[in-house]
């Protein structure tokens, strides 16, 4: 009898989740369609493109949609299960509602999982491609953070990269070797790199030694038509360019971290983008405990309607609080934990809470 119970819970909320979550991802393929509008006859960006770039897009709208979907789909058939009074004959059955919960939070579990995978192997894959067919068939070039292009520490190297392709190839390079005592070594400029076989090859380098000796500065100029240069720097390190640090695997995050750190340079933002990155696939399971009690609250008098608002409403705050603390935790230099897990933590109080006084009633 139980397992028929928890079987028929296992379906008809999947199935809630699942169809509110196709609902959230056709609006948001819609609006993605009509942005791409603007972008269409730049270049070569045809229809076939917009909607390819669209399609690729869907992945990371499946990792930011579906804690919503999972808390409008619960409460949503959690309010049928409440109006019918299917809930009471649950419970009369002998199903406490910790028993209901712990059959709900395996669903959740279920759900976290698929988003960690698609926000790890599928989500980051799919927006590079995007990024990179729509930078190609519009004829752009990757965006830069100033106006002399990209600039790159490197260890004792700084780098600067005119123009930097969508396939990572680099034009217009200029590396400016320090010594240990920040002193000028070495100025070396090339017209290309390329990333070959684990190191950068560089074409058309003119390379300006500075050498000191008894007091005179004595400048040397050497033309190499190939050069190789050995780097900590490789493309997927450039993928910050392409997309969002939100939108990058956590592996790629820890090794843009990691670099960063080696060149003693700020990694906050980074930090916290990789811990909302781990935290946030858990926020299915918070969304299985607040939605929980919504079942029993109000069951005759709140329709689906009142449920899917309610549903949205509480993912839209949620989603706000996101990106309000990891903003204030970069700002402030807060904790990169603290900034990404206080909205998760907020929300499953609050469900524990709603679910404590139910029980108690």
């Amino acid at each position: 009898m139980m397992r028929i119970l928890h079987r028929y819970l296992w379906r008809e909320t999947t199935l809630s989740i699942l169809m509110i979550m196709f609902g959230l991802l056709a609006m948001f393929s819609f609006f993605d369609l009509i942005q791409e509008l603007e972008n269409l006859g730049h270049g070569n960006y045809t229809i076939s493109n917009m909607l390819i770039f669209v399609l690729l897009s869907i992945p990371g709208h499946v990792y930011e949609v579906t804690p919503v979907g999972v808390l409008i789909g619960m409460m949503v058939s959690l309010g049928i299960f409440g109006r019918s009074s299917e809930l009471v004959i649950m419970r009369v059955s002998g199903l406490s509602i910790p028993q209901i919960g712990y059959t709900l939070v395996k669903i959740g579990l279920l759900f976290t999982l698929i988003t960690f995978l698609v926000g790890e192997l599928i989500a980051p894959i799919s927006e590079k491609i995007a990024q990179r067919m729509r930078i190609q068939a519009t004829d752009a070039v990757v965006a830069q953070d100033f106006k002399s292009g990209l600039w790159v520490k490197d260890n004792k190297s700084f780098i600067n990269v005119d123009t930097v392709l969508p396939d990572a190839t680099l034009l217009d390079v200029n590396i400016y070797k320090f010594d240990e005592n920040f002193k000028l070594k070495t100025i070396s400029s090339a017209k290309k790199a390329d990333y070959i076989n684990g190191q950068w090859q560089l074409s058309d380098m003119i390379q300006t030694k500075l050498n000191e000796r008894d007091d005179t500065n004595r400048i040397e100029t050497i033309f190499f038509s190939k050069a190789n240069w050995q780097s900590s720097i490789h493309p997927e390190l450039l993928n910050i360019l392409l997309v969002s640090p939100e939108k990058m695997s956590a592996w790629n995050l820890y090794a843009f971290i990691e670099h960063l750190s080696k060149n003693k340079q700020k990694t906050t933002r980074y930090e916290v983008a990789l811990w909302a990155k781990l935290i946030y696939p858990i926020a299915c399971i918070v969304m299985v405990i607040l939605a929980l009690p919504f079942g029993f609250l109000q069951q005759r008098a709140s329709g689906t309607s009142t449920k899917i608002f309610i549903g949205i409403l509480l993912g839209v705050v949620y989603q706000i609080m996101n990106r309000v603390f990891s903003h204030l935790g970069v700002l402030n230099d807060w904790p990169p934990l603290m900034s990404a897990i206080t909205p998760t933590l907020l929300f499953l109080m609050a469900g524990l809470a709603l679910g404590l006084m139910i029980e108690k009633r």
